[in-house]
Formats: structure tokens, C-alpha cells, sequence
């Protein structure tokens, strides 16, 4: 087996290929761009006649275009954190820090950690992926337009005061728009037009939420029956798994959503963990969020256990993280049975 490492950067790509010890064997340099993708992988079949795998170091946008094409073509491909490849390049015997021994670094993580995510590009994740991510743009320009927006107020009048978290909301918006209408100079000018913009981006940031609620809906009702999951968590759960079958058990999932603890004990302190900052942090904070609500909730199943494992003597943020743990096995429980009635509706019905 060969694995063919990839460095990606915004024009090239660097590709190295290792054997299953992990030496080198050979290196190619590509344009980052399909055609550049069809070259290397002609070059790879060309000059390796055993089995190929590809390695590919997950930088999100600058990868994503490399990912769909070697997956079009039929190509097995594993996703390695980039403070993995930094771990590996550092233990490495070549110094210093090139496109090349970055490629390295990564075909030989991808070697020694086999149990890394296999990339895939489902469309039905995908597809919510990119409307929540960009959701999430659009709510991250309004926040910073209504700060802006309440710099100006100020100025104009210290006196004026304004709800947090409530210019999302129409009826502010109202309110503060006939305020400024009376306001004169450029600066409520200035203010009038912030306003307009905040009632723009909202309008639209509504609109995708529709969209993403009735798009989840078909895809993930056992996700979403479960408490503290709603529709824009749903959204954004589906589209980082990218397809649950990547993941043959809920602690490979767990992995993946930097929601396993760590082990650091030593001695006398056997069985101490403590928590993990590597996994897809989108996902950790969608489960987290589901933790919190079932906290809230007195006679929610996710409380109970939480108040058990306070009681077994840990503290609020190990049983917090204990009850994420076992949100996680129950996600990956509800994904799995939503993608078979997805992918296998006959046995479904016969069940």
C-alpha cells in the first residue's frame, strides 16, 4: 500500500508518496486546480502499481476542491488535523519547514494513525453544511454592523439605550429607526443607513433558517426529536459528520468531535482524564449546546444524569462532560438510523 501525502496551499499542491514503513519515495508539485488533481493522480498510477490511499492535511477550503475530485475519481482519502502533521514533521529527522516535508509529514501520520476519518462528500451534508456555514458568515457581519451601529447612538445621544441582543428583533429595529428619523447630521445618517443594513442582513439570515429547517426536517427526524436539538443544531451536526458511516463505533464519533477525555494519570491517580481540545470543535459545540439545554430542563433525562454524576462526586464541568459523552453515543445512535431509512427505506418498513 502507497499513501500519497498532500500539502495544499491556495495555488499548489504538494504531493509525497511513502511506502507502509514510511519512506520516501517520490514527489510531485502541482497547480491547484482540477487539471493539476488529474495530473497527479495519472502520475500515481503511473508510477505505483499497488494500492493507493491519499492523505490529505484538513485545511477546510483550501482542501475541499482536491477532496471532490480524488473522491470523484474513485480515490480512498483520510483527513489528518493539521497539529497532527505538526506533531509528525517535529519528530521527523529532516528540519525546517517546506511544502515537501509537510507532505511527508502528513502521508505518515495518516500511516500511523489508522483509525483517522475517511473524507467523504455526501451530498445531503454538504449541501446543509454550506447553507450553515454561510448563515453563520451573514450573522457574523450583522453583529458587527449592529456594534457599529450602537458606537453611533451613542455618540449621538449616551442617554439613548438599547436592549442587548435585541436589534435582531423587528420591533427594535422599529423602535430605533423612528428615533434616528428625528436625528439630524451625518452621523444619524451614518446610523440610518447601519439600521437599513441590519434590517437587510436579518431578512436574510430568516430566510436561510427556513430553508435549513425545512431541508433538515426529511433528513434527520431522529435528530431532531432528541431535547435541545433543534433544526439549525441538527443542520450543523449532519453537515460536519458528513456522512455517520465514516465512523464504525460512537467512540470513533466521539474522537472525531474532540468529545473522548483524555487519559493523564500516573500511579495513584489511575482513571483521571481531563479534556481535549483537538476534534471538529463545530461539532463539540453543538453537542455542547444540547447538553446545557437538557441541564436547564429539571426533569429532562440529560439533568437527571448530570445531578448523578455531581452526586458520584465530580465536579460541574466533568459531569458536564460526562453527559456530552453520552449525547454524543446517542447522536450517533439517531444519525445512524435516520441515514438507513435515508439509504435502505425497504428495511425500514419491513422493521
Amino acid at each position: 500500500m502507497i499513501m500519497v501525502g498532500a500539502d495544499v496551499h491556495k495555488r499548489t499542491h504538494t504531493f509525497v508518496a511513502v511506502d507502509e514503513a514510511g519512506r520516501q519515495l517520490a514527489q510531485k508539485t502541482v497547480k491547484a486546480t482540477t487539471t493539476g488533481h488529474r495530473q497527479v493522480m495519472q502520475w500515481a498510477r503511473e508510477r505505483f502499481d499497488d494500492e493507493l490511499q491519499w492523505a490529505i492535511e484538513d485545511c477546510r477550503n483550501l482542501s475541499t476542491r482536491l477532496e471532490r475530485d480524488l473522491l470523484g475519481a474513485g480515490a480512498t482519502v483520510v483527513r489528518v488535523p493539521p497539529h497532527l502533521m505538526a506533531e509528525y514533521r517535529r519528530i521527523g529527522r529532516s528540519r525546517g519547514k517546506s511544502d515537501p516535508i509537510d507532505a511527508l509529514a502528513v502521508a505518515r501520520a495518516a500511516l500511523r494513525e489508522p483509525d483517522l476519518p475517511v473524507a467523504e462528500h455526501d451530498a445531503v451534508s454538504r449541501e446543509l453544511k454550506l447553507l450553515t456555514d454561510h448563515r453563520e458568515t451573514l450573522v457574523a457581519q450583522r453583529t458587527a454592523i449592529i456594534n457599529r451601529l450602537l458606537w453611533h447612538v451613542h455618540e449621538i445621544d449616551p442617554g439613548y439605550h438599547i436592549a442587548a441582543r435585541s436589534m435582531d428583533r423587528k420591533k427594535q429595529q422599529n423602535r430605533v429607526g423612528a428615533w434616528l428619523a428625528d436625528a439630524e447630521g451625518v452621523l444619524a445618517e451614518l446610523a440610518r443607513e447601519l439600521l437599513a443594513d441590519i434590517v437587510e442582513v436579518t431578512g436574510r439570515i430568516n430566510s436561510y433558517e427556513r430553508r435549513l429547517a425545512a431541508a433538515v426536517a426529511p433528513v434527520a427526524p431522529t435528530l431532531l426529536d432528541l431535547l435541545g436539538c433543534g433544526a439549525l443544531t441538527a443542520a450543523k451536526i449532519v453537515g460536519e459528520t458528513a456522512n455517520i458511516t465514516r465512523f464504525a463505533t460512537d467512540a470513533k464519533f466521539a474522537r472525531h468531535a474532540g468529545v473522548a477525555p483524555i487519559p493523564v494519570w500516573s500511579g495513584n491517580t489511575a482513571g483521571r482524564v481531563r479534556l481535549t481540545r483537538s476534534g471538529n470543535r463545530q461539532l463539540n459545540a453543538a453537542i455542547h449546546r444540547i447538553a446545557i439545554t437538557q441541564i436547564g430542563r429539571k426533569n429532562s433525562l440529560g439533568r437527571a444524569y448530570y445531578d448523578r454524576k455531581q452526586q458520584e462526586g465530580k465536579t460541574t464541568k466533568e459531569a458536564l462532560r460526562c453527559l456530552k459523552r453520552r449525547l454524543t453515543r446517542i447522536v450517533f445512535t439517531a444519525l445512524t438510523t435516520d441515514h438507513n431509512a435515508r439509504t435502505q427505506p425497504d428495511l425500514q418498513t419491513a422493521a
